[in-house]
């Protein structure tokens, strides 16, 4: 079994209310995310990979467009704009690319990270 990661970076901003995070986090802020996105398998025969990357990362690129320099709280299917939506959101995104098995989100300024395995069950 492999496991192959391919990552990207986005700029966003967001607004985070409701927590004990201080008035800092209710106003207006950005930072820099980097995804990692994970699949899992066992190499094609015939391509020799776990999956044709061409097809995440076409996938990839359409999830940074959506995220890249955006005020997330405007992004409805999102919800509260978290670390844990934020990785829900952007596997939602790329499962159908195939074998993607977590996705990981990470605010490096912040020593923060989060992931997403799927829906339990």
């Amino acid at each position: 079994m492999w496991e192959l990661t391919k990552s990207f970076r986005f700029e966003a901003a967001h607004a985070l209310s409701g927590t004990t995070l201080g008035e800092a986090s209710e106003e207006i802020h950005g930072h820099s995310f980097r995804t990692e996105v994970t699949v899992r398998g066992t190499p094609d025969p015939k391509t020799g990979m776990v999956l044709d990357l061409g097809l995440l990362e076409r996938r990839m690129l359409e999830v940074q467009k959506t995220l890249d320099h955006k005020l997330l709280n405007r992004i409805e299917a999102l919800g509260p704009p978290t670390l844990e939506n934020l990785s829900r959101f952007i596997f939602e995104r790329l499962q159908h690319a195939g074998k993607v098995t977590r996705v990981s989100v990470h605010r490096d300024s912040c020593n923060e990270s989060c992931t997403y395995y799927g829906p339990e069950g």
